[in-house]
This record gives C-alpha cells, sequence and structure tokens, in this order.
C-alpha cells in the first residue's frame, strides 16, 4: 500500500539509497559468476555418479536416488533458512561461512565408506551451496540501477554453465580416476574460493534490525502481500519443471534401445545444454530495457516448441537426435531467459528484502523442479518418451495460459 511502511521493509529506503551509489565492476562480476558457478556445482556432481557411488558405499540400488535426493533437502532447507539472513548478516561473512560448510561435508564426501556418511555429507553439500543465493542478491545491491539486470545475468551464467558442466566433468572424472576425486578437488577449490572471496569481495552490512524468528515470520507476510513474487514463482515454477523433466527423462532415452549411448555419449549430449548459458546476459540486457512481459511469452513459447520438436522424428534416428539437442538449448535458453527476468522484477522491490524475495522465489520453483523430476520419471517409465514429452509440453502452455491474467 503507498505511503505505509511494511516490518519487512525498515530499511529498503535507506539501503536502495546507498546502493544507487555502488558499481559492480567486471573483475567483481567474473568473481561472482565463476563462483557461482563452482559451489552450485556441488549439488549435480552425483547425478550421473549414482551407480558408482552407490555401488562403493554397499547402498542398494532402490536407496541410489538418495545421493540425489538429500543434497536436494539441504539445499530446500538452506533456501528457507539460510538465505534469508542476508537481509540480515553481513553478507560476505554469511556466504563464506556456508561455502566453509560446504567445503567440509565435500571432504566427508570424498572420504566416505559408509551410506550413513555419503548421504549426511551430500544433505551438508545442498546446505552450503545456497550460498550461491546470497551471492546474486548482492550482485543485485552492488550494481546500479540502470544495469542492475545485465549484472545479474552476468553472474547467473556462471550459475547455469556450473549446472550443465557438473554432470559431464564429474563423469569424465570419474570414468578415469575415481568418484572421490571430485569430491576432493571440489573441497579443496571452496577452501581457496572462501579465502578470495574473503579478500576480493567488499562488506554488505544490512540495516534490517529484526530478530531471526521476526525475519523467517516476515516471509510470510511478503509472500502473501507481494503478487509479482507469487506470478514470477510460479512462472519459473513451471519452466524449471518442464526443464526438469527433459533432464532427468532425457539420458534415460538416450541409453535406452533406441540410441544406445553410453555414459561418455550422455554426457557429451549434456554439453548441448551449455549453450543456453549465453541466455543470461541477453536477459539481463533486456530485462534493463523492460521488455519483461513480451520476452516471458517467449520464454514459454521456447521451452513448449522445444519439447514439442522432439516428438516429430521417429526416436532412434539421426533427425531425433538433432531435435533432442535443439530441445536442450531451446528449455535452457527459456527456463534461464524467465529465470533473469523474475530476479530482475523481484530486485526492484527495494534492497531490505531482497534475500527474502530470493529465498521464497527459489525454494517455489526448486520444489516444483524436485516434483517435475520426479513426476517425469514417472510419465517416462508408463508412457515413454512421447508421455514424458507431452507433459514438458504442456507445463510452459499452462504457465502461458497463466500470464494472460496478468495486469498489463
Amino acid at each position: 500500500m503507498a505511503g505505509r511502511v511494511r516490518p519487512w521493509e525498515t530499511s529498503a529506503l535507506t539501503t536502495v539509497t546507498s546502493d544507487s551509489a555502488d558499481s559492480l565492476s567486471a573483475w567483481i562480476t567474473l568473481l561472482l559468476a565463476f563462483s557461482c558457478g563452482l559451489i552450485v556445482a556441488n549439488i549435480y556432481y552425483a547425478q550421473p555418479l549414482i551407480g558408482p557411488i552407490s555401488a562403493d558405499l554397499g547402498l542398494p540400488p532402490q536407496l541410489a536416488g538418495l545421493l540425489v535426493t538429500m543434497s536436494q533437502i539441504g539445499y530446500g532447507a538452506g533456501l528457507l533458512l539460510v538465505v534469508p539472513l542476508g537481509d540480515l548478516i553481513e553478507n560476505r561473512k554469511l556466504v563464506i561461512t556456508t561455502i566453509v560448510i560446504g567445503a567440509a561435508a565435500l571432504a566427508c564426501a570424498a572420504l566416505a565408506t559408509q551410506p550413513s556418511t555419503f548421504l549426511i555429507s551430500a544433505l551438508l553439500i545442498g546446505f552450503g551451496s545456497v550460498a550461491v543465493q546470497i551471492l546474486i542478491p548482492y550482485a543485485g545491491h552492488m550494481a546500479p540501477e540502470a544495469i542492475r539486470g545485465r549484472a545479474v545475468g552476468n553472474v547467473t551464467t556462471g550459475l547455469m554453465l556450473g549446472i550443465m558442466l557438473a554432470r559431464p566433468v564429474a563423469s569424465f572424472v570419474a570414468a578415469h580416476a575415481s568418484w572421490h576425486v571430485i569430491y576432493a578437488a571440489s573441497a579443496l577449490a571452496m577452501v581457496i574460493l572462501a579465502v578470495v572471496l574473503r579478500v576480493a569481495l567488499p562488506p554488505r552490512e544490512p540495516e534490517a534490525r529484526l530478530s531471526y524468528g521476526q525475519l523467517l515470520g516476515s516471509m510470510v507476510q511478503l509472500y502473501r502481500d507481494t503478487p509479482a513474487l507469487r506470478r514470477r514463482a510460479l512462472y519459473q515454477a513451471a519452466l524449471f519443471s518442464c526443464f526438469s523433466v527433459f533432464w532427468t527423462t532425457s539420458p534415460l532415452l538416450l541409453a535406452g534401445p533406441d540410441f544406445h549411448m553410453s555414459q561418455t555419449g550422455i554426457a557429451l549430449f549434456a554439453l548441448a545444454g551449455v549453450a543456453g548459458a549465453i541466455m543470461a546476459p541477453v536477459a539481463g540486457r533486456i530485462a534493463d530495457r523492460g521488455w519483461t512481459r513480451p520476452a516471458t511469452i517467449a520464454a514459454m513459447l521456447l521451452c513448449a516448441i522445444g519439447f514439442a520438436l522432439t516428438l516429430l522424428a521417429p526416436l532412434g534416428t539421426n533427425w531425433s537426435l538433432a531435435m533432442l539437442v535443439v530441445a536442450a538449448i531451446a528449455i535452457d535458453c527459456g527456463a534461464q531467459l524467465s529465470l533473469i527476468l523474475g530476479y530482475r522484477v523481484l530486485f526492484v522491490l527495494g534492497a531490505g528484502q531482497r534475500s527474502r524475495l530470493n529465498g521464497l522465489f527459489m525454494t517455489t520453483f526448486f520444489v516444483a523442479g524436485a516434483a517435475g523430476s520426479g513426476i517425469g520419471a514417472f510419465a517416462y517409465a508408463h508412457g515413454g518418451w512421447t508421455l514424458a514429452a507431452a507433459l514438458g509440453t504442456a507445463l510452459p502452455l499452462a504457465a502461458l495460459a497463466y500470464s494472460f491474467t496478468e495486469q498489463s
């Protein structure tokens, strides 16, 4: 309501004023992007390594999915419990603390010889990886208003590269050494990164003076009273679910009787998704120009058309494989475009609440993405690629229908 300052916005006005004088140098932008990619990759190393890790640790095949699920649970908990602290605790200190937690968990995972040790480590790896969702609002704080979308887009490019490169890198390292090596190397990388960020990043001290309980309580009101947050979260939930359906089911398709691909071949296919990372800086510039609504519709159409294309050719043919590559790029670009547009919309609502907005935004579509993975695997098991692709196409089309209710 105009003229009324809500309890969770007590510092927004003063912080926005100081933020506008800040700048984000090319060096800091590159460092933040690299950091986001390096940190977020920790969540995804286990996905292509479920087989060798579960076999080495003696985990029954029916429980092997827990190797990935535990890190997702930890990440989801961190989004709700840690990311909002960016509105309360000095940001550099908070980032370094979470990275150190992640580094310790990665070291424990590398040394694990029992399933329970690895599963607890995976939970804490996910928890520590939420540092990326503190760094992205940090970039928004540091960037001037006129280029905030561009800055966030550039930083998010690193995030997407980390997500897409983690799977093939883990596969290649495990093929030539051991799955232990990737976790040990990442633990060392996190320690070095924490030191670099401690030296290179300027501190950012939030001005909010809420207790932790008040901070978490304010998130309920924030979600209820911020229509833009709810709308952008639902848009992204649909597109990220589409993204998850594709990247959960396409490896099953490629390894199956239609394509007979090896793990190396699937890893190479996953590299096609890296092309989607180019959309992040482009999306930031689009957002800064005020083209949010048409670009949002374009993102939904990219995802829907990308999935639909995979139904045009008989499975197992070269044409079908080409359509899968095109779909991977289109779906990744669409999901990225929507994500950056969402960040841009939310980050102009006030500096004093950015971390909480980001936590709520991320939690909503992260849960939707996890559900998309489960439902997508179920759809593929019961209806093959046709049902999985139909589901993947329907999700962005549902978001598109919802977007027509948005007031222009």
